[in-house]
């Protein structure tokens, strides 16, 4: 005798719950941090190995990254990152809140530090874009030898100067002319320094006051400055200038430090805009009401997860990127 098995079709949403008692839609998030966070932990790891490899020549955080906004010659180190820091931690809290009134169904309590979240995480992407502008374009500008070393210079009290407060400006130097007749086939752009070699040359032999600052760190964990002597000699090996940075070579010393620099904050940027595009989403579906017919506000939650996990993140490469 045949045995009749019936079977009931349900269905399975986004809220529906799995194993461990938690969504589906939720556990996916978990592994996909989980998967992201093993990437960052790689782009990290590999940050320190070359970073205790080339520790002798490293530059300085605090010397690099010491720009305010309209606090212009002022040095203030690693203070607007510290600010950007605080902005987005606080983005995490005002979404803790959003999530809170989720739970209790408070959809104008949710929408206010939604809004609250997204304006962080704006503020915090322009901060660092700004930063990326910043240290793209340099302050101080440099020479790097034949050798590939980055050779700064400093005043008499010890203080890094900028080119443009001692090069002696030719007045015959015409970066526009395109011309057959004298052979001038470089066009002005912003691959091209402000001022050349000779002109640099020119006005370190006219103060006799500057001397070069190398990229290689003393034991007091300064950058080493050479006497007099020992400058003219170093800049003799002096093959072109360098303003800013970019992936080829930069002012502030060892090339790959900014490579580091654009690839992890670009990387960690590109999660930050992704959570503000999540997070405008969420926040217009709160508006219309689309979680209240639902009945759960666990999206929210949800793109909590994820907004967290980029500031968690941004902890991480703001103590091993800027503070260690």
């Amino acid at each position: 005798m045949g045995a009749t098995v019936t079977t009931e079709a349900t269905e399975v949403r986004g809220d529906a719950r799995g194993p461990l008692n938690v969504s589906y839609g939720k556990m996916m998030m978990w592994y996909f941090i989980l998967s992201d966070s093993l990437t960052f932990c790689g782009f990290l790891v590999g940050y320190g190995f070359t970073r205790y490899k080339f520790m002798d020549t490293w530059p300085i955080a605090d010397e690099v990254f010491n720009h305010f906004p309209f606090l212009h010659g002022v040095d203030a180190p690693m203070y607007y990152v510290a600010l950007m820091t605080f902005i987005l931690i606080f983005s995490s809290v005002t979404m803790v809140l959003a999530v809170d009134a989720g739970h209790q169904m408070k959809r104008k309590k949710v929408a206010t530090y939604m809004f609250l979240t997204i304006l962080g995480g704006l503020v915090f992407i322009g901060s660092q874009a700004w930063e990326w502008k910043n240290f793209i374009n340099g302050s101080y500008g440099a020479v790097e030898t034949r050798g590939g070393s980055i050779l700064q210079f400093v005043g008499e009290d010890g203080k890094q100067i900028a080119l443009s407060e001692f090069a002696v400006v030719d007045p015959n130097r015409n970066d526009a002319t395109l011309t057959r007749a004298k052979a001038t086939w470089f066009v002005k752009g912003p691959s091209q320094p402000t001022y050349s070699l000779a002109e640099v040359q020119a006005g370190f032999e006219a103060n006799p006051t500057i001397r070069i600052r190398t990229q290689n760190t003393t034991d007091a964990k300064h950058k080493e400055i050479l006497t007099r002597e020992a400058s003219v000699e170093r800049l003799k090996d002096a093959v072109l200038v360098v303003e800013g940075a970019n992936l080829i070579r930069n002012e502030y010393g060892h090339k790959t430090f900014a490579d580091f620099f654009f690839f992890i904050t670009g990387f960690h940027g590109f999660h930050v805009c992704t959570g503000i595009l999540i997070n405008i989403i969420i926040f217009f579906n709160v508006l219309l009401g689309t979680y209240d017919r639902r009945g759960s506000y666990e999206m929210v939650e949800k793109g909590g997860l994820y907004w967290h996990f980029v500031d968690l993140v941004w902890v991480f490469v703001f103590t091993f990127f800027y503070l260690v």
